[in-house]
């Protein structure tokens, strides 16, 4: 069964997903940590009391969460054509693939941060810290180790939401698994491609937890 499968193909698509998920799971992390902080920094009695804001940021952040993934790729076609001038290959996969995880973080964010123990916000801002100090030298170091757990989670999700896109014309393992695999009865590149995406994701989490555990002073 194996001997059909198209290494140099699988090598290929085995990057195009890395590269995907890659660059996906930086601008995430960029969009998803201001939207989770304003999330929790603008609901009411926290550090910025302004409850219509919280409302609005929560509201975009369902939208976005509530479109299945297949869908939102199909809606970000014209977004990709104008932002990197093409709706199909890696590059303009990455725009809905951003689009879906970045609010999904976003909630993970808002949840560690409210684990964050109020007692020392409090401290802090007895001491005349600054809200704004109080976000960067408080909160988000303190949430660290529960920030990277939720991006690990975010980056598994992204190389499954990478395989969906590949079948739209994405590219990448998912594209490989459709095209050579399933369309052309090649059981061979099919499980080779299925292999290759668990691997990736328990090299992910694996990864994720030793930093996570690293970075955990409790």
């Amino acid at each position: 069964m194996f001997h059909e499968v198209d290494w140099p193909s699988v090598w290929q698509a085995t990057g195009e997903t890395a590269y995907m998920v890659g660059i996906s799971t930086f601008f995430t992390a960029l969009f998803g940590i201001p939207l989770g902080v304003l999330l929790v920094v603008t609901e009411r009695g926290n550090l910025w009391d302004l409850p219509w804001l919280q409302k609005v940021v929560s509201g975009i952040v369902n939208i976005f969460r509530a479109v299945p993934f297949i869908v939102l790729v199909l809606f970000l076609f014209p977004l990709a054509q104008f932002l990197v001038g093409t709706s199909l290959g890696p590059t303009a996969a990455t725009i809905p693939l951003i689009a879906g995880a970045a609010p999904f973080y976003a909630r993970m964010v808002e949840t560690a941060l409210r684990e964050v123990d109020k007692g020392v916000v409090e401290a802090a801002r007895s001491m005349g810290t600054t809200r704004l100090q109080v976000v960067r030298r408080v909160l988000i170091p303190e949430a660290t180790p529960a920030l990277i757990s939720g991006l690990t989670v975010t980056c598994v999700t992204l190389i499954s939401f990478s395989a969906m896109a590949g079948v739209v014309g994405g590219g990448g393992l998912g594209d490989a698994a459709f095209r050579y695999g399933f369309q052309s009865f090649n059981d061979g590149m099919l499980y080779v491609c299925g292999l290759l995406l668990i691997l990736m994701v328990q090299l992910v989490q694996w990864c994720g937890d030793w930093v996570s555990r690293r970075l955990d002073k409790r």
